[in-house]
């Protein structure tokens, strides 16, 4: 990560706790207040092929013991009712403020991809993770819903694990290593308000995203 990235994401950080760390104070309460224990859910991703690290987010699923690989159609039974409202803004992932603060990862960049997937395929995530993994990015932004839906029609985690090998990570990766070709302070100060529109419900979840002006 360069010294202007960390920065960005530190004075970004900053700004933005003020208004989320109180949205995250009222979801914590609010699950407490219904008894939906554990609050916070850590699983291991991986900042570089070689090194991971536990990313936190809010649980928003029932718990299961033998719990792996990404979500599908298979697992949706075991989203909560609140689960589906915080995925929906994605305010699940506010506890990654921790994340950023650590500098397990940067507000823009690709998802950090699950261990598994990247000993599968190491020449793809050995590009794509040259790039700082992020809580948002170019391709959360344009391919997210279109995942997601390819994904809600597996009903086993063999089919979901098939799905998003062969028809998500070749598309996420082509447009991790677009944003990693033009990535700069500017795209990312753009990707973060994009995103910051979703957040709030000012700009659509679906379809492309709107054109940047030239300066």
């Amino acid at each position: 990560m360069t010294l202007s990235k960390r920065v960005f994401d530190l004075v970004l950080l900053l700004l933005l706790s003020v208004f989320l760390i109180p949205i995250l104070l009222v979801v914590v309460a609010l699950m407490l207040a219904r008894g939906e224990r554990p609050v916070f859910y850590g699983a291991e991703r991986m900042r570089c092929p070689e090194r991971g690290f536990t990313l936190w987010k809010i649980r928003t699923m029932t718990p299961a013991g033998n719990d792996s690989g990404v979500s599908g159609g298979d697992k949706r039974d075991r989203i909560t009712p609140l689960g589906h409202r915080l995925r929906r803004r994605r305010m699940d992932e506010l506890p990654q403020m921790w994340n950023i603060l650590r500098g397990d990862i940067s507000f823009v960049g690709p998802r950090p991809p699950l261990r598994i997937y990247v000993e599968r395929f190491p020449q793809v995530y050995g590009k794509v993770l040259e790039s700082q993994p992020g809580v948002t990015g170019l391709a959360s932004l344009v391919f997210a819903a279109h995942e997601e839906k390819l994904l809600r029609a597996c009903k086993t985690p063999e089919e979901t694990d098939r799905t998003y090998e062969r028809r998500c990570i070749p598309r996420k990766a082509h447009i991790d290593l677009l944003y990693q070709r033009h990535q700069g302070i500017g795209l990312d100060a753009w990707l973060v308000a994009v995103t910051a529109g979703r957040f709030l419900g000012l700009a659509p979840r679906k379809g492309r995203l709107p054109r940047r002006r030239r300066s």
